[in-house]
């Protein structure tokens, strides 16, 4: 028997299917979370593989504990992990945040987590009846920094940040009607 989050939707692009976060995912994501690449998405290159899989099970969790949660970004044709994306509310955040990231370097600047953050954005909105969304953004991330700027937010300095060591930014996303008239 493969375990599997039941009652998740899957959510679909022209290029990606965004289903819930599976075991086999793993080990496309381990790399990922073990590298410097994922500084900002508390990953890093000090971190270690028992670190990587407790990331995957935190995403699985937040499932259960939400009724959603981070979306695995995966091929549409093969099921290739690419990266993950999803409404994402922690028990300490201010506020629902949409957060993307992309595990491979081979992956980046093929317009994935603008594909699928759009789509993620509709659900939230027209599905998870969301008025609002953030993204909190580390403020050396220039790629995530160009991805929310690409995604028509703006930056919203009155904003409450998560407690963090790090500069972080708020970017506030389109309002629904906005979102949903597109």
């Amino acid at each position: 028997m493969t375990p599997c989050l039941i009652n998740t939707p899957v959510l679909t692009t022209e290029r990606l299917t965004l289903r819930a976060p599976q075991a086999a995912d793993f080990d496309a994501i381990a790399p990922f979370i073990t590298s410097d690449r994922a500084r900002f998405v508390g990953g890093g290159a000090d971190k270690d593989i028992g670190h990587a899989w407790r990331i995957l099970a935190i995403f699985a969790g937040h499932w259960q504990l939400r009724g959603t949660g981070v979306f695995i970004m995966a091929d549409r044709q093969t099921d290739r992990p690419i990266g993950s994306v999803g409404p994402w509310y922690p028990g300490d955040w201010p506020e629902q945040e949409l957060g993307w990231s992309v595990w491979s370097p081979e992956d980046e600047g093929k317009g994935y987590a603008h594909e699928a953050t759009l789509r993620l954005r509709r659900h939230t909105y027209a599905d998870l009846g969301w008025t609002t969304a953030v993204s909190y953004i580390d403020a050396r991330n220039t790629r995530s920094l160009a991805l929310a700027r690409r995604l028509g937010c703006t930056r919203d300095e009155a904003a409450p940040r998560p407690k963090s060591d790090e500069p972080i930014e708020v970017w506030r996303h389109p309002a629904p009607s906005e979102v949903l008239a597109a």
